[in-house]
């Protein structure tokens, strides 16, 4: 890479926006540490209920706001906000809306909450993040996503956009966090999937019955370019179908974070020019 390469981070959870998680915590120093080195780093989150908008300085981008998109026949208005997250003076981009985000929440993560939307909430999510990009003109060398909440985003850019020339090229980086959800997503979910455009055999890791936690893990892992383990104890069963996939596997750093195996990891995936 050189120093004008652009790395765009995908994050389940970043602080100080949310309460220091190792993923939260992850979500903030790994994109610092990776412009330390000289490239530039943009960072995409859910606008959850929770987040002080007022302390943490998040402003609405009109210009990026107001697309419609349509999740199961359904019209879901597009809401972009923006933070600068210091020291590294790191942009923070928002996805927001009304229909899946509460707003001035004091209580739990709305993936906790309302467990019944995560489908459609990922959907929206994945979904608004690439429409920004898109809009931002910003093209990312590397596309690096952290938690199941971006798992969805692996099979969005190799099927959906794979053709787009802002995002289509890019390598995508998909990590696996242990912090999952109990249960399962709502029954429909690989029915809107399919009305969304997918074919049966971009889902087939999802199987035949109610989607879970590993389900889509592995079909994050069946999409995506390179796989890195985040978390000590992440699934055995999935650590062992990332490697069975025969993808670059990045094995767990420690808790210390280092940029310099990241970077000769999202090197080693880049394409040749």
């Amino acid at each position: 890479m050189n120093s004008k390469q652009k790395i765009l981070f995908i994050s389940q959870e970043i602080t100080p926006y949310l309460r220091e998680t190792p993923m939260s915590l992850s979500g903030k120093v790994l994109p610092q540490k990776i412009q330390e080195k000289g490239y530039e780093a943009r960072a995409f989150m859910p606008k959850y209920g929770c987040i002080n908008e007022r302390r943490n300085q998040l402003h609405e981008v009109i210009r990026l706001s107001g697309i419609n998109l349509v999740i199961d026949d359904t019209d879901h208005p597009l809401i972009i906000k923006v933070a600068t997250l210091q020291p590294a003076k790191m942009q923070v981009y928002f996805i927001d809306s009304d229909d899946y985000f509460q707003h001035n929440s004091a209580g739990e993560l709305e993936i906790v909450a309302s467990p019944e939307d995560n489908d459609e909430r990922v959907m929206f999510f994945t979904r608004g993040v690439m429409e920004t990009v898109k809009k931002l003109r910003w093209e990312p060398a590397v596309i690096h996503c952290s938690g199941w909440v971006t798992s969805l985003v692996p099979l969005y850019l190799k099927k959906a956009y794979a053709d787009d020339p802002t995002v289509g090229g890019a390598p995508v980086v998909y990590s696996l966090f242990s912090d999952g959800f109990d249960g399962t997503l709502d029954s429909r979910f690989v029915e809107k999937l399919l009305q969304d455009g997918f074919s049966p055999e971009d889902l087939k890791s999802l199987g035949d019955g109610p989607v879970d936690f590993a389900a889509l893990n592995r079909l994050a892992i069946d999409h995506a370019d390179g796989i890195i383990q985040a978390s000590e104890d992440v699934d055995p069963a999935l650590i062992e179908y990332a490697k069975a996939s025969g993808k670059p596997f990045l094995p767990y750093q420690g808790e210390e974070i280092d940029g310099a195996p990241f970077v000769e990891f999202y090197d080693s995936l880049r394409r040749p020019s």
